[in-house]
């Protein structure tokens, strides 16, 4: 049954004004991390772009459904912090893999959710958007003029009504200065190559990240996900379904450069928002990032970073006012400045003890 609603799904590819539209709604906070992981590691930037591109593509015509594809926001703010190396990201995407994968294939994420409060989930939210802001904010200061242009564009486009497209216009902004200093790059086909992290880079810091970020994926990427897809689309994809999905993904992607993704309620909202209705969303915006992948050589260096930071911290104010919409403050806090001050993976863990802890008091 539900591969024919898939196939009726198909049948109603649009590639219209709307599902363009919709498909740019979903880059609103793709390209900005991707960008910054680019700019500040050794990461290609068509490699990671070229990730997104196929697998924008795959995931939209696998489900019939204007899916998300995104990056996996707790291993990308640590990167971008430094907190963890490029060989320690793919190590810790390649984990995620197959722990979703596993987890996806039994059926288990509906058992696992249970164990997990959501004051916990929205507390490793806080800690990753402290960290991108704590990032963002040392970028800036060290540019404060192009950080203050980024600041009045921000500002000029909440001001017209287009908040979630703020971040989007301050990377318009840092491109066009890049262009001018670095002339029209050159069409450059991206080359793939295999990468292997080794053994070393599972590191403790590597697998803490990892946990932090599974407890996002659980919460956000599958199951909130497949809540939001059934409530736009009448779609029925299960949150096992997106795990298993989001679990070959990166066990296919990380090996041959691109960056650990996962799917994500934020995404679906973000295309659904501006007129995705369709899989055309997602090939659209494959199209795009691949022909970005050919032309993105050479501008990233040239990227004001102070310009970046501004976009790190509006995004980072994004994450952590998620991550406040909780009905248990202390918890979401504590959670939040623990994974600052340890890592995500350890404050999740003592998130969930002092989280059932807690209610098993309270129902005593």
């Amino acid at each position: 049954m539900e591969n024919l609603a898939r196939v009726r799904r198909l049948s109603g590819v649009e590639l219209s004004r709307s599902e363009l539209t919709g498909a740019l709604g979903d880059s609103v906070t793709v390209l900005p991390v991707v960008v910054a992981v680019a700019a500040l590691t050794d990461l290609s930037l068509s490699r990671l772009l070229l990730g997104f591109a196929v697998f924008q593509v795959v995931w939209g015509v696998y489900y019939g459904l204007p899916i998300s594809v995104e990056p996996m926001k707790a291993l990308a703010a640590l990167v971008i912090a430094g907190s963890l190396t490029p060989s320690e990201l793919a190590a810790a995407g390649l984990l995620a893999g197959v722990t979703l994968l596993a987890v996806g294939a039994t059926g288990t994420l509906a058992r696992i959710e249970r164990y997990v409060d959501r004051p916990v989930i929205r507390g490793v939210q806080l800690a990753v958007g402290l960290v991108l802001l704590r990032t963002g904010v040392e970028l800036s200061l060290d540019g404060p003029v192009y950080a203050l242009v980024a600041v009045g564009v921000v500002v000029g486009t909440v001001a017209v009504g287009y908040r979630r497209g703020s971040t989007l216009a301050v990377l318009a902004v840092g491109i066009a200065v890049a262009l001018a200093e670095t002339g029209m790059p050159s069409p450059h086909l991206p080359t793939l190559a295999f990468v292997s992290p080794g053994a070393v880079a599972l590191s403790t810091d590597a697998v803490g990240a990892t946990v932090g970020q599974l407890a996002m994926t659980v919460g956000n990427a599958a199951v909130a996900t497949s809540l939001l897809l059934s409530d736009y689309f009448d779609a029925d994809v299960s949150a096992d379904d997106l795990a298993s999905s989001m679990g070959a993904m990166n066990l296919l992607a990380v090996p041959v450069g691109a960056m650990p993704m996962c799917h994500g309620s934020g995404g679906v909202a973000g295309k659904y928002a501006f007129g995705a209705r369709t899989a055309g969303a997602n090939v659209i915006l494959g199209v795009l990032y691949a022909l970005a992948a050919v032309v993105a050589v050479g501008v990233v260096a040239a990227f004001p970073l102070s310009m970046l930071g501004v976009v790190l911290a509006v995004i980072a104010v994004e994450l952590g006012r998620a991550g406040l919409d909780t009905d248990d403050l202390p918890i979401t806090v504590g959670v939040g400045l623990l994974g600052v001050a340890t890592n995500v993976g350890i404050a999740f863990v003592v998130g969930v003890v002092a989280a059932r802890l807690r209610r098993r008091v309270a129902d005593a």
